[in-house]
């Protein structure tokens, strides 16, 4: 019998591969435009005060230098923070660009050279001059400590005794730990590209985690209608969070692009991507309290991060602490120190990849203290429910990685005295850690649509930052449709097509992967439909008919999960292009019973897959 047609799972090439490596793929920075002019942001140089006043005439002199915007000459925006706002912002009042002469971090962007080469802009403003009243900042988590205040999300309840079960334990650790800022800095710098139409539209290549995110955000600051607005990220050099907001490049390119009426392209520095979000810096305190098993009995995990003086941003960071391991006695805090810096950003498993580093780092202390193996102790605390939700798992497979990875890498020759083991003079160390991360799922949508040639065409607003969602689209819809990978095209990163959520968190695959698979499963419902009707047709010579009056179009080839033959020449009849490459010979057999579908059929002719069928009607219809 012949085997369902699956190509998820199966090494493919990379959809966009090619023109990756070829330099094909042209990114938000790369695309060309008659007349295009280029911007140069001017920084500030100060972390807080208020600008007195900016002198742009030596700049102005440079020939090839068409304006010079800053808050006192820029566009109309709008007045509220609820305009500012996107679909991942922080608690608070999101930074606004050039909307007043506060200056709230070093770095911050005061002014936009617009010039006719990127070279002139760049060069004209280093000539910019600006004059500030400097204000005492601050910039030092450590030293403002102190000043802490409670973040404003939500954290899971304290549970148990904490403080008590950790004085009675028979063995306890103590322990603090700092992480430092990290920033995104991915192999294409921030950058968009506003090509203003004759009708007042834009069109906008940015580079982006969210096309319809940055379409939201520039139709509320800006006040323009959003079928004026079109925000593409057909390529991503990488983001790693650093795109889920609109960063400020975005409107300042619009407002140079609306105040000039023409096009305006804008690429940050290098170092100009250390002058927005990054992963905080933390501090955490992590106590626990054990028996002499190893067993746990007390979990307390503090952690104190930075944020900026205008947006509470919060994280993820202590809540792992109460759901990886069993423990029913549970503290977690989690407080914010406001600095003179801008507002952190997700990135890399945003909260989880510092609260676990506490969490794990604490782990092996307790391990070492109590001389029990680190995985031991591990699976002596391993949770079969989540602690925070008194839930069970949906899906939990950790004991068995614990398992696999000792086996592979020869956990039990490990001495686990430290300092114990080296390579020659060399000193070498055997850890482990586990790790969580939530499994989500967001709101999404796409489209599918069936092309006259056979070929398919599936779309969402979705992006791909390289993570190959060009490629596992294209799979699930091949899978999900039963039409070759090579006939499948996958489209992304344009606010016009169907919704999407933002390119984060791992929930890609399972937010628009499902609405690319149920599309696709709803358009071949309705081509059998369509093909049902076909067979069904008085038009067709009765002994082309099928015998059943029940009788069901059903796609068959080793490419679908459903078995079933129909006759030839109703197709060639309706004079379908793709019959000669989509037809074969075989002998006489008879309709296979289905769950869904007992009707029988037979013939001794030609026989060809039901799915061309349905082709050839929408070829029709659509002619």
């Amino acid at each position: 019998m012949n085997q369902p047609f699956s190509p998820m799972g199966k090494p493919v090439d990379r959809v966009d591969g090619r023109l990756k490596v070829t330099g094909g793929a042209r990114y938000a920075g790369e695309y060309p435009e008659e007349g295009l002019l280029y911007a140069s942001v001017v920084s500030s140089t100060i972390a807080n005060g208020r600008v007195v006043s900016i002198d742009t005439s030596e700049a102005l002199k440079v020939a090839g230098v068409v304006a010079v915007i800053d808050h006192t000459n820029r566009p109309s925006v709008a007045s509220y923070d609820e305009n500012y706002e996107d679909a991942d912002s922080a608690d608070g009042s999101p930074f606004r660009p050039f909307y007043n002469d506060n200056v709230m971090y070093s770095g911050q962007p005061l002014a936009l050279v617009v010039a006719d080469t990127l070279e002139l802009a760049r060069h004209a403003g280093s000539l910019v001059r600006i004059e500030y009243e400097q204000q005492a900042h601050q910039t030092d988590l450590q030293a403002m400590l102190d000043t802490a205040h409670d973040a404003p999300a939500e954290l899971p309840p304290p549970r148990g005794n904490f403080e008590g079960e950790l004085a009675s334990s028979a063995l306890s650790v103590d322990v603090t730990y700092s992480t430092p800022s990290e920033y995104h800095n991915p192999m294409e710098p921030h950058a968009s590209t506003v090509l203003y139409q004759a009708d007042g539209s834009l069109q906008i290549h940015d580079k982006t985690q969210g096309t319809q995110n940055c379409q939201d955000y520039l139709h509320k600051v800006f006040g323009l209608e959003k079928d004026k607005i079109r925000v593409l990220a057909a390529f991503v050099g990488g983001a790693f969070g650093s795109g889920l907001r609109p960063q400020y490049q975005l409107p300042l390119a619009v407002m140079a692009a609306l105040h000039l009426k023409r096009s305006v392209r804008l690429t940050l520095t290098r170092q100009q991507m250390f002058t927005f979000g990054y992963r905080p810096r933390t501090v955490q305190r992590l106590r626990l309290g054990a028996a002499a098993n190893g067993r746990l009995l007390a979990i307390g995990h503090e952690a104190i991060g930075q944020t900026s003086r205008f947006e509470d941003f919060s994280e993820h960071v202590v809540e792992w602490s109460g759901m990886l391991y069993h423990c029913d006695n549970v503290q977690l805090t989690y407080k914010l120190v406001p600095l003179d810096v801008f507002t952190p950003l997700d990135m890399r498993a945003p909260g989880a990849a510092l609260g676990m580093i506490g969490l794990e780092c604490a782990m092996d202390e307790l391990a070492c203290a109590l001389a029990i193996d680190p995985v031991r102790l591990r699976l002596t605390n391993y949770a079969e429910r989540n602690g925070n939700e008194d839930k069970p798992y949906s899906s939990k497979e950790l004991r068995e990685c614990y398992r696999q990875g000792a086996e592979r890498f020869g956990w039990e020759s490990r001495n686990p005295e430290p300092r114990s083991m080296r390579q020659g003079r060399q000193l070498v160390g055997w850890g482990m850690a586990g790790g969580v991360w939530e499994a989500m799922q967001m709101k999404a949508s796409a489209k599918a649509r069936l092309e006259a040639d056979g070929s398919l065409v599936v779309s969402s607003a979705t992006t791909d930052i390289g993570t190959g969602t060009y490629t596992v689209m294209t799979q699930i819809a091949a899978e999900a449709s039963g039409i070759d990978v090579e006939n499948v095209t996958f489209l992304l990163g344009d606010s016009s097509l169907p919704t999407a959520p933002l390119q984060g968190g791992s929930f890609t695959v399972s937010s628009v992967g499902t609405a690319v698979q149920q599309a696709c499963q709803a358009l071949q419902r309705q081509v059998l439909e369509v093909a049902k009707g076909l067979i069904r047709s008085s038009h067709l010579p009765r002994r082309m008919r099928c015998v059943s009056k029940r009788a069901s179009c059903m796609w068959a080839s080793r490419r679908c999960r459903w078995q079933s033959w129909l006759p030839l020449k109703p197709v060639v009849r309706l004079k379908c292009k793709l019959m000669p490459s989509r037809t074969r010979s075989v002998k006489p057999m008879r309709l296979q019973r289905t769950r869904r579908y007992s009707s029988k059929c037979w013939s001794t002719r030609t026989w060809a897959r039901s799915r061309s069928i349905a082709w050839s009607v929408l070829w029709q219809r659509a002619g």
